[in-house]
């Protein structure tokens, strides 16, 4: 097996995934790095079929996890929030704020779901898998991959109304 030739063919792939979830370039590079590692240790349990499906899935999995720590430090040091860094292609700045604070929710709100909900979540909404490409990344049944799906996006949607009834109330009040 070649894996500088592995790396360098889906490096991009892996790094736009991880990127989309976890924006700062140190904790991206972690998972970068785990990525790779935990795509090594299948390969010495198991011929790999599809270097790009397994990538994706891992990349998705590190970065899912790397979300979480993130959330709970940040909940731990809620004095000490990290600066996010970007990079944005928007000229409208109440777009850009927006745009980030959607993202922060986002990243939070996936943080806090069930991890195999997440999983699917992510790489149906962000990567666009067919449902039947993520069954046969994870293991799962077509239905149950809709299932999965369903409930997460019931979740984040009940998150994000909580957040918006929040907004509106503390605009009423003031």
């Amino acid at each position: 097996m070649d894996w500088p030739a592995i790396v360098e063919h889906y490096r991009s792939i892996v790094w736009l995934t991880i990127h989309r979830l976890v924006p700062e370039p140190e904790d991206a590079a972690e998972c970068f790095q785990a990525t790779f590692l935990a795509a090594w240790q299948v390969s010495q349990k198991q011929t790999i079929r599809n270097w790009s499906a397994l990538l994706r899935r891992l990349a998705t999995a590190r970065a899912l996890e790397r979300c979480r720590v993130l959330a709970r430090n940040r909940a731990r040091h809620a004095e000490f929030p990290a600066e996010e860094v970007v990079e944005r292609r928007l000229c409208d700045p109440a777009s850009q704020a927006e745009t980030t604070e959607l993202e922060s929710l986002l990243r939070t709100a996936l943080a806090e779901l069930p991890p195999q909900e997440a999983e699917v979540f992510c790489l149906a909404c962000l990567d666009e898998l067919t449902y039947r490409e993520i069954g046969a990344l994870l293991a799962l049944s077509v239905n149950h991959v809709g299932v999965l799906l369903h409930r997460a996006r019931v979740q984040l949607r009940l998150k994000f109304r909580s957040l918006d009834s929040f907004a509106n109330s503390k605009e009423i009040a003031e």
